[in-house]
Formats: C-alpha cells, structure tokens, sequence
C-alpha cells in the first residue's frame, strides 16, 4: 500500500495517546511521512467506560502524506465506548444511528481489532447500547474485518508472574495492542523496544512489563496467524538518501509534535541572532508545552518564567525586549485577549516581541481540546487604537519550527510584536521533520543601534525602512526612555501634538507594510492531474495556516490550484495578482470566513466563494471536494 490511517481508540485512562505516539514515532524512523491526529476529551476523567471519555489517536503514514486521514483503515478499540464512538462519528449519541459511510471514523472495508473483555454487559450498558450485540446493532458491515482480541485476559496472563498488582497490569494493555499492530505493519522489534526504552527511561521498573507485553503482542499476531494479512508500506526511502526539493540530501529526520517544533525555533532564532531567549508565559491548553520544553532548556541560555497570569507573562516578555532579549510570549485564544493591552504598548514602544497564539475551540473556554482557527481577526484587529502588527501562520506540525524562526526574524529585523497563529492540530499533532543545521538557517540581523549615535540617541530616530534602532539598558551612550504615551517624531519625548499623531500612526502603519519586501511571494500549488487534465483549471483553493494538507489533498483530487497563506498581515506583494487569474475562488476555513472577509476588505472587486466548518475537528477533505463540486 502506498498510504495508510490507523486510529486508536479508547478510554482517557488506556494510554491512547501514548500508543499512537509511539507508533507514528516507529513509523517516521522507519522512513514513512506522518501525519497525526490526538483527538481526546475536554474532560479531566469521564467515567471510566463511557462515551464521555473516549481518547483516539490517529495516523496516516505512507508517502506524500498531506492529513491525519479522513477514515481509518485500521482500528483499535479498547472498549465498547469506543467502538461505538468510532463506529457513528459525531452520531453516537443518537439512540438510532447506524453505521454510515457518511458519519463513521473508518472505512466500511477496515480491519477492526477490538478487546472482547470489554464488552460485557456491564460494559454495554455504560456505552449506551440496547442488546448484546455491539457489531449487529452499529449496523457494522459484514466487509468490516472484525478481530476479536482478549487483550484484558492476554496481557493478564503475560504478566501473571510479575508481582505487578491487578490495575497496574491492565494499564499495559494498550502494549499489547501496540504489538499486535506492529505485527500487522511487520514492523521491527528491536527499534520498537528501543523506543520503549526510551519513553520510559525515567521510569525503569516499567521497562520490563512493558515490553514483555509488547513482544508477546508481536507473537500473538505471528503464532496465530490471524484472519487478516500483514500490511507493507512501499517506502520511498525519504530519510536515507532520497534529496529534498532544494536538492540538498537531507541530514536526519524525526517526527516531531509542533509546540515542540515551535519551541526549537525560538531556540534556533535566538542563537542565531545572538540573543538570549526569554518567555514569559501563563499555562493555558494547548500551548502549554512550549513553556514546559523551554523551560527544559537552561542549558540553551533560555529563560522562562510562568507568570500568575496572562498579562503578567506578556508584561514580563515587553520587559525583557527593553533589555534587549528575544522576547516571547505564548497562549491560546482567551489569553490573547487578554494580552491586547500590553501588545499594544509593545506597538507603540516599537519593541520586538513574539506573541504565538496556538488557537482552541471558542468563545471563553469553549473546546479547550479541539482545534478552530477562529482568532484571525482578534489578531489582527483585536486592540485598540491603530495597532498594526505582524501576523503570519503555520502550515505543518513540522514547519512550526520555521515560522516560529521567521516570527523573530520579523521581530528583531523591524522592531515589532509579531503573532504567530497555531492551532490544537499543529500544536499536538506530528509529522516527520527534517532536522536543519544552523548554518543552514537564514541570517537573523537584529536592529541594534548603529555606534555613530551613540551620545545623541533617541527612540523616535528610525532607518531608511522606517524602522526604528534597538538600544537597551547597559549601553552607555544610548541612555532613552520607552513610553506608551505618543512620541514625538523627532525627539522621542511625549507629544500630544494632533499632526504628530497622524505622522506617527502612518509610520508604525508603513513599518508594517514594507515587511510585504521581506516575504515570499505567494506560490500557487498545482493540483495533480485528473484524466491527463487540469479539470477544475479555472478553480482556485484558498486557505491559511494548518488546512493546507487537506486543501493539498482536495486540490489534488479536484485537479485544480491552492493558494495557501502563511503570511496574512501584511499580505505577499503578488495576492492579487495570483487571485485575479481565476473564476473561481474558494476560500475554506476553519471559522464562519474571517480571512475570506480580510480578503474581500482588501480585494473589493474579487468574487469570493467560502466553505466553513466549524466542529472543532479539522477538515475532511472529502467534505471540501463535494462542496466544491456541487455548490
């Protein structure tokens, strides 16, 4: 096969999310892209056994990966809430519903391998079902390759003279599950107990048990010969030699979750500019691991504090770029707004600051768990006074790293707040990622002040860009004040002068527009071709930050063009012109159309088309195609 989508599936509390990790881990270090989906609850802890709280993880692997995959062609499911969850999509809470191609998590032709010790009566009753038999009265079709598995009794027996005690037990059977499934992919043993060993190198008692389960999972498989075939991934042999598309051969891969890929970025960033690396932050899901791996990383020279709240972590970033650090801040939705304050006196000082909002279901607290793109225009709108800043986005889970670098390129080289947009998809999703070296990055020139200004420097004084120059306490000889209040253009001083008002809100509105020199152009992606043509060649696909897989995948199937956008304030120089060639343009978002109304604002004349969706799930691409087909 060329491309494959696995999901698990089970209780909060079966290690779902763990399992899944570790084998997109497996598979990116045997060569295979990936492509990840955590998809759990909002919940702390549901009651055990119900439909609350069932945690999935899903993986496409394979080649030219794009998505997590819309259905799955293999499943795992813990237990009957699970199976029901998998089995009705967004219906399972409906009393009467069925399988439904329209509506089920995996393919009528899937292999479904389920624990049959958890479906005991009792265990039904929690799942809501109404007899006892689950497969009959899901409507579960007779293509479906059902593969009963008594992992409860399997991974008690492996473990019976262990001395582990009766919940420590069951909680290895997702191992056993995980074996099973590297059966299925006849992946290698010995790398995936190197991986286990890794994964709990801090806890070393559970090494043993683990992978003792694990392997007799592997041999369940092997010995038994069950009812289904092994799975053979074609690999194109991407992380050994095969050259990338700026034809250099790459150096290592991994796969990599993007809050860390964000986090490694700041890090890059701030080596590369020569800077030390400060982020002020507030714990707040799901952005909360960029603090948690950045405050791993004293050995880097980062600093990172965890503020009482969320004002306080942006104020202490606003501090820290006063004194001349990389200044960083991150959140979600409701912390940004609650920062727009302060990254609007960061405007006004023109200080460089880096703002990542990793967006999450909303208004207030929402879905905090599941994924929207709903914080466009609260970022580029969202404060008061004209306050222009910078805002561009990720694509990928892998290329958080490099819009994270490109956010505190844009930062330092122009002396302002730049926010950088992620979402719950990018942020605990992987993908396989190729590991640059330093060298290879772009030069990052922060706006120090030159030295012939030294002794009569002041913050108002700017370059040939409209940027202003960069002096921090310590420097003798560019002793200067910062305020909020407005600064005289010339002096730098307080100035309540009204033309000076104007002159100054057009500069930091030019400041901004010039970074337009700066980026990319706008790329158009090709869709592939369909019966030998461009069948949809007057259609374009619009998107922004992390649907670009799936719109890839659609643009694909409906052989037309995607235009996707990372860079959003300001635009790239050549939007209307790429726009302007087609009849058709199709903007889809995650969100009621925020960046198709930001377009229509700047492109009047354009006859823009939308499709939203907002059900804190990322896009189905097939969705996409029959909107586009049929609308």
């Amino acid at each position: 096969m060329q491309n494959i989508v696995v999901r698990f599936c089970g209780d909060s509390g079966d290690g779902m999310q763990l399992t899944g990790n570790m084998f997109a881990q497996l598979a990116a270090e045997m060569g295979h892209e990936i492509s990840t989906l955590p998809d759990f609850p909002a919940e702390i802890r549901a009651p055990q056994g119900t439909l609350g709280g069932v945690s999935a993880f899903q993986v496409e692997l394979g080649n030219e990966v794009y998505t997590s995959g819309d259905k799955a062609d293999v499943v795992v499911a813990m237990n009957a809430a699970a199976l029901k969850v998998c089995a009705l999509g967004s219906h399972f809470n409906h009393p009467q519903a069925h399988f439904d191609d329209d509506f089920s998590l995996f393919h009528r032709n899937a292999i479904l391998i389920v624990d049959t010790d958890s479906l005991t009566d009792k265990d039904l009753e929690k799942a809501q079902y109404h007899s006892n038999n689950p497969f009959e009265e899901l409507g579960i079709p007779e293509s479906v390759q059902i593969v009963p598995v008594a992992l409860t009794t399997l991974t008690k027996e492996a473990l019976k003279e262990s001395g582990m005690d009766n919940k420590s037990v069951l909680k290895c059977r997702n191992m056993f599950a995980l074996g099973l499934i590297y059966w299925l992919f006849d992946e290698p043993m010995e790398k995936a107990i190197h991986l286990l060993e890794e994964k709990f190198k801090k806890k070393p008692a559970l090494v043993a048990p683990n992978t003792k389960v694990m392997v007799d999972g592997y041999n369940y498989g092997q010995n038994l010969a069950l009812s289904v075939n092994q799975i053979h991934l074609e690999n194109d042999g991407m992380s050994a030699a095969k050259p990338l598309n700026d034809g250099m051969m790459p150096a290592h891969f991994t796969s990599i979750a993007g809050n860390k890929a964000t986090a490694w970025g700041l890090i890059a960033a701030a080596e590369k500019a020569g800077k030390r690396l400060f982020l002020g932050s507030y714990p707040i899901t799901p952005a909360t691991d960029i603090l948690h791996e950045l405050a791993a990383r004293k050995d880097m020279n980062v600093m990172a504090i965890q503020a009482e709240d969320e004002i306080a972590g942006v104020c202490t970033a606003i501090g820290a770029a006063f004194a001349g650090d990389l200044a960083c801040t991150s959140t979600s939705g409701p912390g940004l707004s609650l920062k727009s304050e302060a990254i609007g006196l960061a405007v006004m000082a023109e200080l460089p600051l880096v703002v990542i909002d990793v967006q999450r279901g909303g208004p207030s607290t929402g879905l905090p768990t599941k994924t929207e793109q709903t914080d466009l225009l609260q970022a580029l709108y969202g404060r008061n006074g004209e306050c222009p800043a910078v805002v561009i986005a990720a694509s990928s889970s892998a290329n958080c790293f490099d819009f994270a670098y490109e956010a505190c390129k844009i930062a330092l080289e122009n002396m302002t707040p730049v926010i950088l947009m992620t979402d719950t998809y990018l942020a605990n999703g992987t993908a396989l990622w190729r590991i640059p070296k330093l060298a290879e990055l772009p030069t990052i020139t922060p706006q120090s002040v030159p030295e012939e200004l030294k002794g009569h420097y002041n913050p108002a004084i700017r370059d040939a860009r409209g940027v202003r120059y960069w002096a921090y306490p310590g420097m003798e000889g560019y002793e200067h004040r910062n305020i909020g209040l407005e600064r005289d253009a010339e002096k730098g001083t307080i100035s309540t002068n009204p033309e000076n008002h104007e002159q100054m809100v057009l500069a930091r509105k030019h400041k901004i527009e010039q970074i337009a020199d700066q980026i990319p152009e706008l790329k158009v992606i090709n869709g592939q071709m369909v019966n030998e043509q461009m069948v949809n060649k007057d259609t374009l696909l619009v998107g922004w930050g992390s649907t670009e897989g799936h719109l890839h995948a659609a643009a694909n199937e409906l052989g037309c063009d995607l235009a996707h956008f990372n860079y959003i304030c300001p635009l790239p120089k050549n939007t209307r012109e790429v726009l302007s060639q087609y009849k058709r343009i199709v903007v889809c978002e995650l969100n009621t159309g925020q960046f198709a109304a930001y377009l229509r604002a700047h492109f009047p004349d354009l006859k823009i088309e939308q499709y939203n969706e907002i059900q804190g799930q990322p896009f189905a691409v097939e969705r996409i195609v029959n909107f586009v087909k049929n609308s």
